[in-house]
């Protein structure tokens, strides 16, 4: 089923990007709660408090992509091999120093709008809407946060 009259053929690359999309999103979010378990450094205290921040963000965006995903007629793919064999952000494993988490959360961010664009870009030909208004707000809130750190 699909609905809001984007018919199959038109909306199968959107679902697919958004699919692809949310397993970056699955994996960010999993490396980030790993820093934030695990972060050492002086900055401790100011770095677990954005990590927190982070995650908890993404986990937010995790459901809304989801959301979004189903309302589209899709299911949203929820199996963990399949968010490592489509995201392609890369999970890692024993990063505590600071720069190195802080290096790797502005990469994600830097695939995480790569996608978020090719969606954006989809969801306009599509003329949908709240798929774009959806993506075009996280492109515009995380551009901002690149610039932070």
């Amino acid at each position: 089923m699909y609905s809001k009259g984007l018919g199959k053929p038109k909306s199968e690359d959107l679902i697919f990007s958004l699919n692809e999309l949310l397993s970056n999103y699955v994996i960010m979010c999993q490396n980030v709660l790993g820093f934030y378990w695990n972060i050492k450094s002086q900055k401790f205290f100011e770095l677990h408090i954005k990590f927190e921040e982070l995650y908890t963000d993404f986990q937010s965006k995790i459901n809304e992509i989801s959301e979004r995903l189903l309302a589209l007629g899709s299911i949203p793919i929820h199996y963990f091999e399949d968010y490592l064999t489509t995201s392609s952000i890369p999970p890692v494993k024993n990063i505590h120093e600071a720069q190195d988490c802080i290096n790797f959360v502005i990469e994600g961010f830097k695939v995480l709008i790569q996608k978020q664009r090719t969606v954006l870009s989809l969801s306009e030909k599509l003329n949908d809407e709240e798929s774009y208004a959806l993506i075009n707000h996280y492109i515009r809130e995380q551009e901002k946060l690149i610039s932070m750190y």
